[in-house]
């Protein structure tokens, strides 16, 4: 079967999707994509500090999808979960977004959307003060972060965060983030 690449570029256009990448993250590889990303909107001459917001909630959401993975290599699932990281950056009326979604231990859902919850419901203010007693705290014990990554895309974004949870089985589900800026 040949895949009608002309159908699926047209799909990814009206969904206003610019830049998509698939597929397993790597350190390199998501070195790589941010430099492709950077590059591609200094070509479309938009504000510096738009493309700097861009581009770090793009890289922050392909860490966020490569350390899960990491934690979860010891899972029967992990080849799934794995090889199921997208990443896109697209436009729409009210701005730009950068949408990210993986394949998520069910089991693992509860605390991730806890983290994110309260997120949405902040204004600018009360973001700009958790990410600096964030940092003030410092990285918990047992931790391999101060927990920032959430609340910076949550601080750069324009509109509140958005997600979505798509069931798959009885163990996994597909977890879409979405950030408008």
């Amino acid at each position: 079967m040949l895949l009608n690449l002309w159908s699926v570029q047209n799909t990814l256009r009206d969904h206003g999707i610019l830049i998509s990448f698939a597929g397993k993250l790597s350190q390199g590889l998501i070195e790589e994509y941010g430099a492709a990303v950077k590059s591609y909107l200094e070509t479309e001459e938009r504000p510096q500090n738009e493309i700097f917001h861009i581009f770090s909630i793009f890289i922050e959401q392909t860490q966020n999808i490569k350390n899960y993975c990491s934690v979860m290599q010891e899972s029967r699932f992990y080849d799934t979960i794995a090889q199921s990281s997208i990443v896109t950056i697209g436009k729409a009326d009210n701005g730009h977004f950068i949408c990210s979604g993986n394949v998520v231990d069910k089991a693992d859902l509860a605390r991730l959307t806890a983290r994110i919850d309260p997120l949405i419901t902040m204004d600018k203010a009360s973001l700009k003060q958790l990410y600096k007693d964030k940092l003030r705290q410092g990285v918990p014990d047992g931790s391999d972060s101060a927990g920032l990554g959430l609340i910076d895309i949550a601080r750069k974004a324009r509109d509140p965060l958005e997600y979505s949870i798509t069931e798959l089985d009885e163990h996994l589900s597909f977890f879409t983030l979405k950030a408008v800026l």
